[in-house]
This record gives structure tokens, C-alpha cells and sequence, in this order.
């Protein structure tokens, strides 16, 4: 975790801002005169800036991280494969193959 996200973290509202946002959104629809729209639009806005902040730290955190090499699993030698360790078997199977 860098140092962004610790700051995120100490914000006194730990609330999801994409559900700020959409209790805004709906609060601006219910809105009634040019004044309330306006001052609603405005609360709209900053919680969309927060959601955007919101995302762009957690990008940057994940790109600041070293990405993961994952192992690739041994492979696993097949019945067939041991099965052709036996000379005697191995010339049954190109009589019947």
C-alpha cells in the first residue's frame, strides 16, 4: 500500500463514493426550482471528482507495484510417455497403432 491510499484510508467518511454518487444523482432528480437543481448538479459533480480521485489512487497503487510472475506448473509426464520406457511395449504399439 503506498502512501496514497494510507491517506484515503485516514478520511473521517469511509463511505463508497459510487454510492455517494448515486444518492446524489437521484437526489438531484427529485429537485424542484432552478436553485435546488443547480446546488444539487453541484453535489453531483463533487462526487464524481471524489469517485475519479478514488479510482486514480488505486491505479496508481497498482501500477506502483512489482507485478506477479506466476510459476508455471512442472509438466507431468504421461502414462503414455512412461509406458514407452518398456522396448517390449513399445513395439506392441506400433503394431496396433
Amino acid at each position: 500500500m503506498n502512501i496514497a491510499t494510507k491517506i484515503l484510508d485516514l478520511r473521517q467518511n469511509q463511505s463508497s463514493s459510487v454510492e455517494t454518487l448515486l444518492a446524489a444523482i437521484e437526489w438531484e432528480k427529485a429537485a424542484q426550482g432552478e436553485e435546488h437543481i443547480l446546488a444539487r448538479r453541484y453535489a453531483v459533480r463533487e462526487a464524481a471528482d471524489l469517485v475519479l480521485l478514488n479510482v486514480a489512487v488505486h491505479a496508481a497503487d497498482a501500477l506502483s507495484e512489482p507485478p506477479v510472475i506466476r510459476r508455471t506448473r512442472p509438466t507431468v509426464l504421461s502414462r503414455r510417455k512412461l509406458r514407452r520406457s518398456n522396448p517390449g511395449e513399445l513395439h506392441q504399439r506400433r503394431l496396433f497403432a
